[in-house]
């Protein structure tokens, strides 16, 4: 019997929200609260260099109220490290950032970035944080990260996500599994996430070595017609009865 799917939510656009009146409403430790009795395991937040939605009170309040274990997605720069230290998350996921882009656009380079990252991952070594990097499912991009140390990688399903939309993702598909299954090869636990929705994410959860989703933009925004609370237990029940 497959693992049940851990779900991670990711509230970087409640912060979009709020921040379109510079008002604290809605407020992010009340959506914490709501994710928390809806029995998510973990919130996500990304903390941009711009600070265009999340910022740095927003994670330092969400890792001291502690109503769910925080995994504060972020770029490889010393100021995010500082940050993150300082912060003390349960888990961190490094990303790619590029000021001018509206969403994270694709996974992180790590095969060409060996040396920098190697440096900068060194400095995890001896803190009780779960790191993990967001890649696309390549193979070669995996297995970087596995010579890092790291034991845990996101894949991007973006690009399945708007293939799906298509009705063309059979080949994305397939190598988000091969990724999987290669994850599962080498020892390092496999997430996923970036795009996901009601429909298409009934495929990426058959995938049996995939054992965490981090889902945000379209759950906060199918709230808005739904409910939070039903958005979120209406997921749940479909990535871990995806047969259904």
């Amino acid at each position: 019997m497959k693992k049940k799917i851990r779900l991670g939510v990711n509230i970087d656009h409640v912060a979009t929200l709020r921040n379109a009146r510079n008002e604290n409403f809605p407020d992010l430790l009340r959506v914490a609260e709501i994710l928390r009795d809806c029995n998510v395991d973990l919130i996500t937040v990304h903390l941009r260099e711009d600070r265009r939605h999340i910022n740095d009170k927003d994670v330092e309040e969400l890792k001291n109220r502690n109503y769910l274990p925080l995994n504060l997605e972020m770029a490889a720069t010393d100021e995010m490290k500082n940050i993150c230290f300082k912060t003390n998350p349960s888990s961190c996921c490094i990303v790619p950032e590029r000021r001018e882009e509206l969403t994270t656009e694709g996974g992180l380079d790590v095969k060409n970035q060996l040396d920098y990252l190697g440096e900068f991952v060194s400095e995890f070594k001896d803190k009780d944080i779960k790191l993990s990097f967001f890649v696309d499912p390549d193979i070669d991009q995996i297995d970087a990260v596995a010579k890092l140390g790291v034991k845990i990688i996101e894949i991007h399903t973006g690009k399945f996500a708007i293939n799906f939309h298509k009705k063309n993702h059979h080949l994305e598909l397939n190598r988000i599994k091969q990724a999987a299954e290669h994850c599962l090869e080498i020892g390092i636990d496999c997430h996923a996430g970036h795009g996901l929705n009601f429909d298409n994410v009934k495929e990426i959860s058959k995938i049996p070595n995939i054992i965490e989703l981090n889902v945000g933009h379209f759950l906060i925004s199918n709230a808005i017609m739904d409910g939070l609370d039903m958005t979120i237990r209406k997921f749940m029940k479909i990535i871990n009865h995806p047969s259904i």
